[in-house]
Formats: structure tokens, C-alpha cells, sequence
């Protein structure tokens, strides 16, 4: 045993027989959240926990929601013989070490480097990728989608008097801005939250892992909105997203998937290219402690161009992430127009989603078509030079530059 209580790997003939791996660290944009066909997951008392129903509580293990198309499935990773989907929806740093019921609204698992002591016991670690720092004490991803998604329907639903009168101006209904979202301090203050869990997982793997050899891919993240939507989705009824009350636009860009301002679009990219910048800024003070590690960066903040929701018309079809959506109660049956509605059944919608996050916490995700994508793009970065800073870009035909 070591002096952390951790059983050192030997190496030998037996060892070097084991089995390789790909394994899968972090939050719900490797775990697959949004692209469907979910795995059971086994919580921290040992059961493997299958769907639980939708009114049960969201703590259950299962709500990780770790996909069979999860983009460490769909890559080609030649020479890896099993692949090991240990992220977890809405993971945090701390769930990196800690089990993540240790803090609020965490999920009944096992801490991630629990998870991977149990796979180096029968496999030999070749490949880690690991999609971090979304989620921190600072902000979370849900958190930012839903501030900006709350606006814009309270903006659409509710008139000025209405909420001067009745609501005293308590309910927000601007667009958000980059501050809203993630101010510097708590991108800087996420960075080394977020460095610190990574530098854990270095640690652990050059305890556990059987030869000392392993890949650890550090991904970023992918806005699942565009720069501007399509002319389209501009107004409705001669009303667009700066009028008064604008129902019908509402309406209408729920629909497509993307309820939310345009003029909240470009901070919302702001956002993403901070998230694409911590992760980068880890890799970099990560790189310079420890010179022999084969880290590297998959950049995939463009891998989606062109194919993100509202970006074309038809949305959602064709897009490469998942609309919003929500269920009127746990009922298992996603709300898919909004037309018609009045404030009252928005807002019971609306609480559906807050009760049972369950309901509405695939949106804005990665779907299947998504991770596919990003298998392509892992698999570029899998076989890229060690210590390589690799990007992946969707371009106009559909087609995947990883360089």
C-alpha cells in the first residue's frame, strides 16, 4: 500500500497481459447527456440503478445519464479493447475525488477516481478523456441555460404592466449578458477548481494505470446555439424579440429549440470560449508540471458550425444538439409547441422542470448525430502527436477538418 492507501500497480508479465481501456471522466458532455439509449449506472451502494421512472428523485445514479452513443463509443480507437463511461451529468471538480452525493444536488455515485481505481484493477488505461469545468461552484452549464431561457419565455409571455404590477419586476426579462453568465473572477476562480481536479486524475493514473502509458484527451465544449439564428426566427405576427410581449416568437423558436434572445446569442459565445480557454489554461500549467505526460486538447467549440439549433431552417431537424424541452408534470411526454399557452401553464411547465430537473436536463446537449461528430473528433485527437493542441471544425459540407 502506498501512504494514500492506494495498492500500487506492479508490473510483470500478468500485468502487461491486462486488457486495454478507454475511460471517460467529467460532466454531461462526455457522458453522453442528450444523445438517448442511457446505460444503468451503479450507484454508491453497488446496484446498477436502470430508469427509476420520472418523479423519482433526481440524486439517482441513473440520471448521469451515460449513453451506449456517448462519443467515446462511436470513435475509432485502435488497439483499445474496452471503453468505460465513468462521467456523470452535471458533474463538478469535487465529484473528481468525493462522491458526488457529498455536495447539493449531486448524484449517488461513487467518487470518478473510485470509478477509476476499479477499472485499472482488470484493465490496462491507454486513453482518458475528460470534458471538465462546465459545472464548478462558481456557475454550472444548467444554470447558465436556464437563466437565459427563463428570460427570453418571461419576456415573450408577460407584459410590461403584468410585470410592474403583478410580478414588481422580480422576474427577469432581459437578455443576458456576458456577466450574467460567468464574470472573469469566476472564470479565473473555475480554472483552478477545475486544474486541481485534473491534476488529481494525473495523480491517480500514474498510480493505477498497469504500464505507465496513457493518453489523457482534455476536451472543450461546443455551443449548441449559433451566432445568429435564421432569418426566420427573427419575428413572428410582426413582432420580434425587442417588442413588448411577443407570444407567437415564442412560440415559435421554443419550437426550433431555441428559446432565448438573439441578443443573448453572442455573450452566450462568450461564455463557451471562456469555458474553451479554462480548459486550454489547464492544460497549459498541467503541461509545464509534469513534461512527460502525454496530455492533450480537443478543441471542439466549432465542430458543430452549421449545424447548430435555429442556425438553418426546420430546426430542430438537422441539428446537432438537443432543443429545450419540457414536460407538463413527470409525465414522459416532452412539450413540443408552446402555442397557445397562456402564463399560467408556462409557469407550470416551468416548475415541472425545477421539481424534477430529470424532465428538461437533456437539453441544449450533444444528441446522438452530435457525438458521433465527436468521435470523429476524438479519434483525430487520439491519434495526433502527444502534447498536441488539436481542433476540430464542421465544415460547410458536413465534413470534419481536424488538425
Amino acid at each position: 500500500m502506498s501512504a494514500t492507501g492506494i495498492q500500487a500497480v506492479q508490473s510483470g508479465p500478468a500485468q502487461a497481459a491486462l486488457p486495454t481501456a478507454a475511460v471517460v471522466l467529467g460532466d454531461s458532455f462526455v457522458s453522453g447527456e442528450g444523445a438517448g439509449d442511457y446505460l444503468p449506472v451503479v450507484d454508491a451502494s453497488g446496484t446498477a440503478q436502470a430508469f427509476p421512472g420520472w418523479s423519482a428523485a433526481n440524486s439517482n445514479a441513473y440520471f448521469c445519464h451515460r449513453s451506449a452513443n456517448a462519443s467515446v463509443f462511436t470513435a475509432s480507437l485502435p488497439g483499445i479493447q474496452q471503453r468505460f463511461n465513468l462521467a456523470c451529468s452535471g458533474a463538478q471538480p469535487a465529484d473528481i475525488a468525493a462522491p458526488s452525493s457529498a455536495r447539493a444536488e449531486g448524484r449517488a455515485v461513487a467518487s470518478q477516481l473510485d470509478q477509476l481505481r476499479a477499472v485499472a484493477q482488470t484493465h490496462d488505461i491507454d486513453v482518458v478523456l475528460v470534458g471538465l469545468g462546465s459545472n464548478n461552484t462558481q456557475f454550472t452549464f444548467g444554470d447558465v441555460a436556464t437563466l437565459c431561457a427563463n428570460r427570453f419565455i418571461a419576456d415573450a409571455w408577460t407584459g410590461w404592466w403584468e410585470f410592474w404590477a403583478y410580478l414588481k419586476g422580480e422576474v427577469p426579462q432581459k437578455p443576458c449578458t456576458a456577466s450574467d453568465l460567468a464574470t472573469d473572477a469566476e472564470v479565473a476562480a473555475a480554472t483552478t477548481e477545475t486544474t486541481a481536479a485534473l491534476r488529481q486524475i494525473l495523480d491517480t493514473l500514474a498510480q493505477v494505470d498497469a504500464d505507465g502509458t496513457h493518453q489523457v484527451i482534455l476536451q472543450t465544449y461546443t455551443n449548441p446555439l449559433p451566432p445568429d439564428i435564421a432569418p426566420q426566427y427573427y419575428d413572428e405576427d410582426g413582432r420580434t424579440d425587442t417588442r413588448d410581449k411577443f407570444r407567437a416568437l415564442g412560440a415559435e423558436r421554443y419550437a426550433a429549440g431555441c428559446p432565448i434572445h438573439r441578443a443573448s446569442l453572442a455573450p452566450g459565445h462568450v461564455f463557451s470560449q471562456n469555458l474553451g480557454s479554462l480548459v486550454r489554461n489547464a492544460y497549459t500549467t498541467l503541461a509545464a508540471e509534469r513534461p512527460a505526460a502525454d496530455l492533450r486538447v480537443l478543441d471542439v467549440q466549432r465542430a458543430f458550425d452549421g449545424a447548430r439549433l435555429c442556425e438553418n431552417p426546420g430546426s430542430p431537424a438537422g441539428a446537432l444538439a438537443t432543443p429545450v424541452r419540457v414536460q407538463d408534470g413527470p409525465s414522459g411526454t416532452f412539450i413540443t409547441s408552446l402555442s397557445g399557452w397562456d402564463k399560467i401553464g408556462i409557469q407550470r411547465a416551468a416548475n415541472t422542470c425545477v421539481t424534477y430537473f430529470q424532465t428538461c436536463q437533456e437539453s441544449w446537449h450533444p444528441n446522438a448525430a452530435g457525438h458521433t461528430v465527436l468521435g470523429q473528433c476524438l479519434t483525430g485527437a487520439s491519434a495526433a502527436a502527444p502534447r498536441a493542441i488539436v481542433t476540430c471544425v464542421r465544415n460547410a459540407n458536413g465534413t470534419l477538418t481536424i488538425s
